[in-house]
């Protein structure tokens, strides 16, 4: 019998481009951490979106937020003054200790942002011939060709050469390598707080600081990347607070719209001096529509302490993992994570344990080759997280069992 998961599938083979590798399901509806497809079927959403739903699906106060919004103004061009705009650059400038702030639509154009500003910075503010960025080994900066070039992973690179040039890449978590990279030609050091998409890869306390004082030593502007840390991922606003870090230009995107289209660069009154009228901009970025959602997801995650509680569950969740992992021995290698982005990293692919697990009912991210990657939404229950880690567990134990059979 065909379903309506099918039948949707079906329909997109004929229309679509065949650049995602999709699962059999279409989700239709979400409620909190629970997601439903055309068929009825409920799944446990461990992934939120790729670490995007930090607050659930369909959360009332960003509905009512929409909603309100929806009736009086969608877009406008950024020639004119942006309430929802301004009160959302408030909030971020505030809760960051950054001065300026620049809407995007996606974390992808926050980071051409964010290197179109390192790069003009010193052409233009201190005329200095520097353009190259020290980038980082197995680092994910995006899609768009700069970023492309920016990200340390070869798998995005293959295809797109000639890729932009003035990107240097060192192993993530080595000062020294940083230090012996940095040239007169070096503009910038750009860095993810945690690297998500390289595995949940976590460096040692003082890696970031360490980048800080490189920067201030050899007058280079720190960009860090926080499209998936930031907005209390890591328990904290930022992940650069973790580390007295504060960067010249951060980027954000994901959890600051809730699944909303937004992305944002903030930056200090220094360095936005590099960005003049003119010199950059966006069409859609930083509509009314979008931002009004931002400010109302910041406010519930002020008014429900949801950092707060996202650096509360981070630690439980990891205990629960290793209870349910242990019996498994050596398949698992580690846990791994701060606040709600954590790794498991297997001896075994990831991706088929993946699988299984969304067949029963549970959806994680294969993060890397060997790595679960889970980012739920910082509401998600107890209970819930519980049920997920005796599932991953179980699914793993099949797959170690599926593969000694064959």
């Amino acid at each position: 019998m065909t379903t309506h998961n099918d039948e949707l599938k079906e329909r997109a083979s004929k229309v679509l481009l065949g650049n995602y590798k999709q699962a059999p399901y279409a989700i239709v509806r979400g409620e909190g951490s629970e997601l439903f497809d055309a068929d009825g079927k409920r799944f446990l959403d461990m992934f939120g979106g790729i670490a995007t739903v930090s607050l659930g699906h369909n959360h009332p106060r960003v509905v009512a937020a929409l909603e309100k919004q929806a009736h009086l103004l969608w877009h406008i061009s950024n020639g004119y003054y942006i309430e929802p705009q301004i009160q959302l650059a408030e909030r971020l400038t505030r809760a960051s200790g950054l001065q300026r702030a620049f809407f995007c639509n996606s974390g992808g154009e926050a980071n051409e942002a964010a290197l179109k500003l390192a790069r003009r910075y010193f052409h233009e503010v201190k005329h200095e011939d520097r353009y190259e960025i020290i980038c980082f080994e197995n680092s994910f900066h995006g899609r768009t060709l700069a970023t492309t070039a920016a990200t340390g992973q070869t798998k995005y690179q293959k295809g797109y050469e000639p890729l932009p040039e003035g990107f240097k890449h060192v192993p993530f978590g080595d000062l020294a390598a940083v230090e012996k990279a940095i040239g007169p030609k070096t503009a910038a050091i750009w860095v993810e707080p945690i690297q998500g998409e390289g595995g949940v890869k976590v460096p040692q306390k003082g890696f970031l600081s360490g980048l800080r004082k490189l920067c201030d030593k050899h007058g280079l502007l720190l960009l860090l990347d926080e499209v998936q840390t930031g907005m209390g991922r890591t328990g904290r606003w930022f992940g650069f607070q973790h580390d007295d870090a504060r960067p010249d230009v951060m980027t954000l995107a994901k959890a600051i719209g809730n699944g909303i289209p937004l992305g944002a660069m903030l930056c200090t009154d220094e360095a936005a001096k590099a960005l003049t009228p003119g010199a950059h901009g966006s069409t859609f970025g930083g509509n009314p529509l979008a931002t009004a959602v931002g400010v109302a997801v910041f406010d519930t995650m002020e008014q429900e302490k949801l950092v707060e509680r996202c650096a509360e569950l981070g630690p439980k969740l990891q205990a629960m993992l290793r209870k349910h992992l242990e019996p498994l021995g050596d398949v698992v290698k580690e846990v791994r994570g701060q606040g709600l982005l954590i790794g498991v990293e297997l001896a075994i692919e990831s991706a088929p344990v993946v699988q299984r697990a969304r067949e029963q009912g549970v959806l994680f991210n294969a993060g890397a080759e060997k790595v679960v990657r889970i980012a739920p939404a910082f509401t998600i229950t107890e209970a819930q997280l519980e049920e997920a880690c005796k599932v991953l567990a179980t699914v793993i134990g099949d797959e170690v069992k599926a593969r000694k059979a064959s």
